[in-house]
């Protein structure tokens, strides 16, 4: 996965508490397990005025004006805001491929669903949870400024806003280093890749009998 070490991104606000996996991406799309394609369906009953079927051409679909994502002023925008309990629902890990096939790189609300929080770290999109009076904060100050616009700073673990007001938030020191370093769980794995071939080729040798080959025809 794409590491993340800082990011400096323009801000949408999705003032909605309690958004879950069905809004995000909704069940009639969870038909693939490729990573890809599922941004076009981000909120897809929220974003546009019929119902959405895979294999859709969404830029020809009516958008909904009303929806925050749509309107000009947030195009762009890689670091979503939003409300408490954000991400509850079913486990779909399709929730954040589609967050981020849309072009989200982090989120930052008061509190995330457990199941949700952890897929998000697993995908290389990192949920920042910081208190629910500095959100209504950031809420304020990114719908009075057009153009707002964060810098997430991993390494140090904090968020600048553009008064250069500096924000700490805490994250767990494992799935830190996972994000620096972009290691998925495969690629966790494959850290051990020397290893777990010196034991394929012990255990071949150990137990030959259970790599017979079939003679050719």
């Amino acid at each position: 996965m794409e590491k993340f070490i800082r990011l400096d991104a323009l801000v949408a606000p999705l003032d909605r508490a309690n958004v879950d996996t069905d809004a995000i991406i909704p069940k009639q799309f969870l038909k693939s397990i490729h990573r890809s394609g599922f941004g076009p369906y981000l909120f897809d009953a929220w974003r546009y005025l019929d119902r959405g079927e895979p294999g859709m051409d969404c830029s020809k679909r009516p958008k909904n004006p009303d929806f925050v994502l749509n309107q000009p002023r947030y195009q762009g925008a890689q670091i979503l805001l939003v409300r408490e309990n954000f991400g509850c629902g079913s486990s779909r890990e399709h929730a954040p491929w589609a967050l981020l096939d849309y072009g989200f790189r982090a989120l930052i609300g008061p509190s995330f669903a457990d199941i949700f929080y952890n897929n998000c770290f697993k995908n290389g999109l990192l949920p920042i949870v910081l208190p629910a009076e500095e959100v209504d904060r950031l809420f304020g100050e990114c719908e009075a400024t057009p153009g707002y616009r964060l810098a997430i700073d991993l390494p140090s673990q904090t968020i600048t806003t553009p008064e250069d007001r500096v924000i700490s938030f805490e994250i767990d020191s494992f799935r830190k280093e996972c994000l620096l370093n972009g290691w998925d769980d495969i690629g966790l794995t494959l850290r051990h890749a020397d290893e777990i071939r010196r034991f394929e080729e012990a255990y071949r040798a150990r137990h030959p009998y259970y790599f017979v080959e079939e003679s050719a025809a």
